[in-house]
């Protein structure tokens, strides 16, 4: 259950309390206009579902390139292992070394006590082994492995990418100011509306109306935060770290 409530925060609160303040003093103070209600949910609406398609490529790319970080590593190890002229001591350093590099992106993405600096230095490593046992190895194998390498720097260097850099930052404070804006708005078109619709005490409505609304679109808005950061753990979407370590 309480993940399910994850979406709710001190945003909420603050949205929450603005659509009951504003639905009172509309109230109270019989404010009211004719005012096009569409325009406004355009307004919110396409940009809010702008980021959260964003956030969510983000996630699906982020777990393909994880995928295939994973893979490349598993490749180079099970390369290195079928290499004869090899022997057992070294096999195991490369493995400890292959080891590294996926407990220290794991590190650098979940708990941050890894850098990035510190996947790129132990993907190197990799490299150095290579060279440096290159009689052993063998040019063809080499090359091979080489070429696993390459696809596993690609893949941990867009997996940094994707991150450090997230959605347009001017969008997303564009969504929460207007959604904190929103009662503003709409409050007063909604009670002009039923004002003229009901004939019954319409207080309830007004309150209700105006407090779910603002509720949906403050937790859509807390739903695409959370996928910002889709290696933090903190929300429900977010990526298994654990799937792609390399045991």
């Amino acid at each position: 259950m309480n993940k399910y409530l994850s979406i709710l925060n001190v945003r909420t609160v603050y949205a929450f309390g603005i659509s009951v303040l504003v639905s009172y003093v509309t109230l109270a103070f019989d404010f009211q206009y004719n005012y096009d209600l569409a325009l406004i949910s355009i307004a919110i609406i396409f940009p809010l579902v702008f980021t959260i398609r964003s956030a969510f490529r983000r996630r699906e790319k982020a777990l393909e390139y994880l995928s295939r970080f994973k893979a490349g590593l598993i490749t180079v190890r099970d390369s290195v292992l079928e290499i004869k002229k090899l022997d057992n001591s070294r096999k195991e350093e490369v493995k400890g070394i292959i080891r590294e590099i996926s407990v220290s992106l794991h590190q650098y993405l979940g708990s941050r006590t890894s850098t990035k600096e510190d996947v790129q230095e132990k993907i190197s490593r990799v490299f150095a082994f290579i060279q440096l046992n290159g009689e052993s190895i063998g040019t063809g194998t080499a090359l091979k492995i080489f070429r696993f390498m390459k696809e596993v720097h690609y893949s941990s260097e867009n997996i940094i990418a994707v991150n450090q850099h997230r959605t347009p930052i001017a969008m997303r404070a564009y969504c929460l100011i207007f959604i904190y804006i929103y009662p503003f708005i709409y409050t007063p078109a909604l009670y002009h509306k039923l004002h003229d619709g009901i004939s019954l005490n319409e207080s309830w409505i007004v309150y209700f109306l105006s407090a779910i609304s603002t509720f949906i679109l403050i937790s859509l808005y807390n739903v695409q935060d959370q996928m910002e950061n889709p290696f933090d753990q903190k929300g429900l979407d977010d990526i298994r770290l654990g799937d792609f370590l390399l045991k």
